[in-house]
């Protein structure tokens, strides 16, 4: 196989990760403030607060991303009169959709504090917000910390997706490449030879950073 064409590929493939790095760390983190609004409301004991966090989570894990993305892209700027650039449409997509299996992490986290900790709390004579953010959430932090390193692999992951809503990341470089050159069979190996360094890398700053928590 003639490797010639590496040397137009790739730099098609580095300004794509740019895309898709930008889009994971902004829609991560957005979504880590949106998961974690929807999981204390889980946890709420107003019920409306609960509904609405039950509906939010319950159409984003029971709908393809995809077509999350394609509604998103599509159909709300012409329900709401808008413009909306690819790139911003896509990090609104990875924003809900990381926010929704952020919320059930934060939830869990929550739900495996020693209710004891609560009593503690309020032994010391601090409010239930107090208690919360100073006794509560350090270590419900501490402990999703690896999940969501976990979601932020899943989310880079996930940007391939984008690709249908023309969004030049990782992928869509490359099927741009593969429609201009023909070479199908090289451009969609070496874009999973990519993939697989770029996974494998933050799955190695993934178990660095849970050997810093463990110790």
């Amino acid at each position: 196989m003639n490797l010639s064409f590496l040397s137009k590929l790739l730099p098609m493939l580095f300004v794509g990760l740019k895309v898709t790095i930008l889009i994971a760390i902004v829609g991560i983190f957005l979504g880590f403030i949106l998961g974690t609004i929807a999981g204390f409301a889980l946890e709420s004991k107003y019920k409306f607060f609960r509904g609405v966090a039950n509906i939010y989570i319950w159409v984003i894990r029971g709908t393809p991303l995809i077509v999350q993305a394609l509604y998103v892209y599509y159909v709300i700027p012409k329900l709401f009169g808008i413009d909306l650039e690819s790139n911003t449409a896509g990090i609104l997509v990875i924003t809900l959709n990381s926010g929704a299996f952020i919320a059930e992490i934060v939830r869990g986290a929550l739900n495996g504090i020693d209710p004891g900790q609560r009593e503690a709390g309020v032994s010391l004579g601090l409010t239930p917000t107090q208690t919360t953010w100073h006794i509560i959430v350090p270590p419900a932090f501490k402990s999703i910390l690896p999940a969501l390193f976990n979601q932020f692999i899943i989310s880079v992951k996930d940007t391939a997706l984008l690709s249908v809503i023309v969004v030049n990341e990782i992928t869509h470089q490359a099927q741009n490449y593969a429609a201009l050159s023909y070479k199908t069979i090289p451009t969609y190996t070496t874009l999973a030879l990519f993939y697989l360094t770029l996974i494998s890398v933050l799955i190695i700053l993934q178990k660095m950073v849970e050997r810093k928590i463990s110790r």
